[in-house]
């Protein structure tokens, strides 16, 4: 049985898709500012913790305690500061450096966690070398994502910028919330005989 009103008119499949299209386009921004933002930190902690170490350095020696073993382990180098045992983790270590072996570290005098091995520039090289790279990527791909989230605002109708609104007028003695229609509620009991 049709209705005797007609269907409303469904928006233009076209723009339906062009905006789920660009859904993508915000995603990909922000996941990219995420990973510009952190890859900063990460960048900056690192440098902060260099002239830290470069303003008054206090030369310790440290013994090696785990090598880095695939990509779940990294270095680890325990060493003595103030009277505590300390440790820290992914140093650069020499290529054949082995468990037990002593290994020349620089700390800093305020700060005895921020430690480097002695003649590196920065504590974690592995650090500095991601956020130099990740981060100009970062930028790119979130320049990119915001040319294209541009590019397709431009290309949707001018006007009303992809804005419909619907008017509808109940006939008389009809609400105006049903569009003409008899509510067709179910009671809770379904279509049950009365008893």
């Amino acid at each position: 049985m049709r209705s005797a009103t007609p269907d409303r008119p469904r928006g233009n499949p076209v723009s339906r898709t062009m905006s789920r299209r660009g859904r993508g386009w915000y995603l990909g921004a922000v996941l990219s500012a995420v990973v510009a933002v952190g890859m900063c930190l990460l960048g900056w902690r690192q440098a902060d913790q260099a002239d830290r170490i470069a303003a008054h350095p206090v030369r310790v020696q440290g013994v090696i305690t785990q090598l880095p073993g695939g990509s779940g382990t990294y270095s680890q180098v325990g060493y003595e500061a103030d009277g505590r045992k300390l440790s820290a983790a992914d140093l650069w270590l020499p290529a054949d450096a082995k468990v037990g072996d002593g290994i020349c570290l620089e700390r800093a005098a305020d700060d005895p966690a921020a430690v480097r091995v002695c003649g590196e520039r920065y504590p974690q090289p592995v650090g500095i070398g991601l956020a130099q790279t990740s981060v100009p990527v970062a930028l790119a791909l979130l320049v990119f994502c915001l040319w294209r989230i541009r590019s397709h605002h431009r290309s949707r109708p001018s006007g009303r910028a992809g804005v419909r609104t619907t008017v509808a007028f109940a006939a008389e003695g009809m609400p105006a919330i049903t569009h003409g229609k008899r509510s067709r509620r179910r009671r809770k009991g379904g279509r049950r005989a009365l008893r």
